[in-house]
């Protein structure tokens, strides 16, 4: 799940996980297939040396690719993420499920997250039955979660690959691996997604006691949204993970984050597409965050 990043106060947060080395080599595609997992227009697509992506349209494809780059550099695995203003993708048919709206009758499309897929997944994973439950790891991740605003923390969400550590050996990679809904709203709304005044208005930190801490992301969906039980009923089965964090782990994440610089962190949304104005305003909500966890 982490691997301490000995190098943390270097590491290339605008090319992230992935580095230059693996970034698409062109924005021009061919398409393969449609995928109908989770709510967000997706289908994978090959590159012109044989490389297949998936593509992410829509609103989750900045903050995914910002969020990818910080879980990065605090040393939890992540998808290697890569934003593209612009991409042209031959071949897509036309009794395509979702996404029609955003993609121009050339193939052209706008604002996508494009991530390799030469990693294979596994399985998903759970967070109450993780094998690093308890850990201070575990706890960290929870923490970062809040940081970031993710709100959508269904298991579902989760990911074992198949991978290797940092002296190439095979290991499992438990990642979060859809990182889409951060940097909004504090609980389930569709526009509530990378969005800095959502992000710069919303809660942290709601409750601290002698021992432990608890966050308000993710949070529980507003009342008047009963209406909608299953997925009501889901968000109220995830908001325990906010809850009752070890301060110590808390702390320990807000003194590992601590080692990113500004600058650092301002890459990782330059990476994704947004204004400076945007980086500016995204990177003065982090470091203030930060310092709240180092205080506890």
């Amino acid at each position: 799940m982490w691997e301490e990043p000995s190098d943390i106060t270097s590491r290339d947060l605008f090319d992230g996980r992935g580095g230059k080395a693996d970034a698409p080599a062109s924005n021009t595609f061919v398409f393969e297939k449609e995928d109908l997992d989770g709510t967000t227009p997706k289908f994978v697509v090959k590159d012109a040396s044989g490389v297949k992506w998936k593509i992410k349209l829509g609103v989750e494809a900045k903050p995914e690719t910002a969020a990818a780059r910080l879980v990065w550099g605090a040393g939890y695995f992540a998808n290697k993420d890569y934003f593209l203003p612009v991409v042209k993708v031959t071949g897509i048919p036309g009794d395509l499920h979702r996404g029609k709206n955003l993609i121009g009758r050339d193939g052209t499309i706008r604002t996508v997250r494009l991530k390799r897929e030469d990693e294979h997944k596994l399985s998903d994973w759970e967070w109450k039955h993780s094998p690093f439950q308890g850990t201070r790891e575990w706890n960290g991740l929870r923490v970062l979660m809040a940081v970031l605003n993710n709100w959508d923390l269904k298991d579902v969400n989760n990911g074992v690959y198949a991978g290797t550590d940092r002296n190439g050996q095979p290991v499992r990679l438990y990642m979060v691996s859809d990182l889409g809904a951060s940097f909004g709203k504090t609980s389930a709304t569709k526009s509530g997604k990378g969005k800095l005044e959502l992000y710069r208005k919303s809660r942290f930190i709601v409750k601290t006691s002698r021992d432990t801490v608890s966050f308000s992301s993710p949070g529980r969906m507003p009342v008047y949204e009963i209406f909608a039980l299953p997925e009501y009923v889901r968000r109220v089965k995830i908001h325990w993970i906010a809850n009752n964090v070890p301060r110590g782990d808390a702390r320990w994440m807000g003194e590992l984050l601590g080692h990113l610089s500004p600058s650092q962190i301002g890459d990782a949304f330059r990476a994704a597409g947004y204004s400076d104005e945007e980086v500016q305003g995204f990177v003065e909500v982090i470091e203030r965050r930060i310092g709240q966890l180092r205080e506890l």
